[in-house]
Parts: C-alpha cells; sequence; structure tokens
C-alpha cells in the first residue's frame, strides 16, 4: 500500500514544503478547479488550496472533492491544504479526505494554543499509519495570531517535527481587537507587535516566519512597503491572495546583493582564522554575524537554483 500512494500522480520527485524558498504563498479557492490549476502556474514558491474562509459552508463538500484531485494531478509547486479549524465538524473530513493524496502541508487555521497544533499532529500520524504513507511526510503551517487568546502561548518550538513555519494573520486579529488593520500602506502598531512576537516565536522553534496577506491587490506600492518591512523583521516570505502579488513579495524578499557579499566575506574571513573573530568592512565580526552570513548565502543559493 506504500509503494502505491509513494507513486501516486504529482507525488514522486516533487519539491518539499521544506526545500528551497518560501517567499510567495498564493491561496486559492478549493472550489474552483480552474483557478486552483492556474495558481500552481503563476509563480509562486507554494500554493494553498482552501478550504475554509474562501468557501461557502454549502460548498464545503464539494470543494473537498475538488482539492483532492487536484491533489492527485501534477504538481509543479509544493502544495498545501487550508483545512477547517478544528472545533468545525468539516475538519476530521477534510483531513481524512487529502492525506491519501499526500499534500505537502496542512494549514491549521485558528490555531490557539500550542495543544492545538500537537492535536493536529497525533491525528496526522494516525492517518499517515492508516493510509500506509511515511510517518511525517505531511508537514503543518499553523496561522497563530488570529485572535487575541491565541497569543496567551506562542511556544511552539518543541511541539512536534511536522511544523515548517508559523504564519502571522493580521485581518482576523483586527476584527478581533475591533481596530482596523491598516491605514494606507502602515500596519496599526498592534499588529506590528504581534508580528514581531511571530518573528520572535518562529526563531526560537527554528522554522521560518510567513507574513500576513495583503487584502487590496491594486496597490502593489503598499504591499512592496509592508513585504519590505516583514522582510527587514525577520520574516521569509508572505501570503498572497493575488497572482499579481508574487512579483513584489518576490522583490522584497530577494537578499540584496551587498548583504550577499558581505556574507561571503564574513564566511571566508571566519572560516581563515583560529580565533572566531575576523574584520569585515572595517567592522568585527565574530560566530553570531557566521549565523546570519549563512541565512544570507543560503537564499542567494535557493534563490540562483532553477526551478
Amino acid at each position: 500500500m506504500m509503494e502505491r500512494m509513494c507513486s501516486a500522480p504529482g507525488v514522486q520527485g516533487r519539491k518539499r514544503i521544506t526545500d528551497g524558498l518560501l517567499r510567495s504563498l498564493l491561496f486559492c479557492p478549493g472550489n474552483n478547479d480552474g483557478r486552483m490549476h492556474k495558481a500552481m502556474a503563476a509563480g509562486a514558491d507554494a500554493v494553498i488550496l482552501d478550504l475554509e474562509d474562501s468557501v461557502h459552508p454549502d460548498a464545503k463538500d464539494e470543494a473537498r472533492a475538488l482539492v483532492v484531485q487536484v491533489l492527485a494531478g501534477d504538481r509543479p509547486v509544493p502544495v498545501v491544504v487550508r483545512v477547517n479549524a478544528d472545533d468545525t465538524g468539516w475538519h476530521l473530513a477534510d483531513l481524512a479526505a487529502i492525506l491519501p493524496k499526500r499534500p505537502d502541508a496542512v494549514m491549521l487555521p485558528k490555531c490557539d494554543k500550542p495543544a492545538t497544533l500537537r492535536r493536529l499532529s497525533d491525528r496526522l500520524d494516525a492517518l499517515e499509519a492508516a493510509f500506509g504513507l511515511p510517518q511525517g511526510s505531511v508537514a503543518i503551517l499553523p496561522l497563530i495570531t488570529e485572535t487575541a487568546a491565541a497569543l496567551a502561548d506562542v511556544a511552539y518550538g518543541k511541539v512536534t517535527p511536522r511544523l515548517a513555519a508559523l504564519c502571522f494573520a493580521a485581518e482576523d486579529l483586527a476584527a478581533d481587537l475591533g481596530i482596523d488593520a491598516r491605514a494606507g500602506a502602515e500596519m496599526n502598531p498592534l499588529l506590528v507587535h504581534v508580528r514581531h512576537r511571530v518573528a520572535f516565536a518562529a526563531a526560537a522553534a527554528g522554522v521560518r516566519a510567513i507574513d500576513t496577506p495583503f487584502p487590496d491587490p491594486r496597490r502593489p506600492d503598499h504591499l512592496a512597503t509592508e513585504a519590505g518591512l516583514a522582510a527587514a523583521s525577520g520574516f521569509a516570505g508572505k501570503l498572497c491572495i493575488h497572482p499579481g502579488q508574487i512579483a513584489t513579495v518576490h522583490e522584497a524578499f530577494r537578499p540584496d546583493p551587498d548583504r550577499v557579499a558581505w556574507a561571503q566575506a564574513t564566511v571566508e574571513a571566519l572560516g581563515a582564522t583560529s580565533s572566531g573573530v575576523a574584520v569585515v568592512g572595517g567592522r568585527m565580526v565574530d560566530l553570531a554575524h557566521l549565523k546570519l552570513a549563512m541565512r544570507y548565502l543560503g537564499m542567494a543559493e535557493a534563490e540562483a537554483k532553477p526551478e
């Protein structure tokens, strides 16, 4: 049974969600077959097929069936499925339907605490065993900031090895707080504070942080500003709601050539000394700078790899 699952269409040899870049993750409604196929050809680093917010309750069953069909076909990029929340009647049905087709990851909305993430991980353990799939083959991307209550505990580091990234969601949180998410290109200061918490939580967990979607595809200038600030805050990428946002997001997360040059010089300088300290561009660098340098070089190398 395991051999049959592993050789299913679109599975063998594909890029995993943990490989390469995650600058752009493009949402697409799970009840629109044509748009899902177009999304996978739009140039995003990953595609999120949505069974939650973008699908009306009356269309959940139809959307689930369509997503399963798409998962069974060719998948040129990693595919994530946003299932319905843990406390809904659709959640288990979503998992049972999609797991046999091995999505690269499950996006968990309304993840309000580490115990909720652990519960999903346990369910995936059971389903992978039931369907004869390799254990741990499906990753998890939780949305961890959709309510104020969810901010009480963001210590996700030791919950499950399935954790691939922590995702910041601003719109639902703004509604919960009773505030406007943005004024033009400027994010509400309360949400900026939460974004920083997600960056810290992701770094502590040893995973990437993914920024919230920008809701207006007609304002690439505002998107560029917001994505640039996310990149400066240590985020690896951004959720997208429209294919037209992908190029702007990629540009924001592209490593600056000067930083890449500094990173290469830092690696070479520290490799040539036994003291763990060197001078690059007139400034001292040490092993803490080496970690940052390796991150810049990793980003540049991943971007340079052919698709």
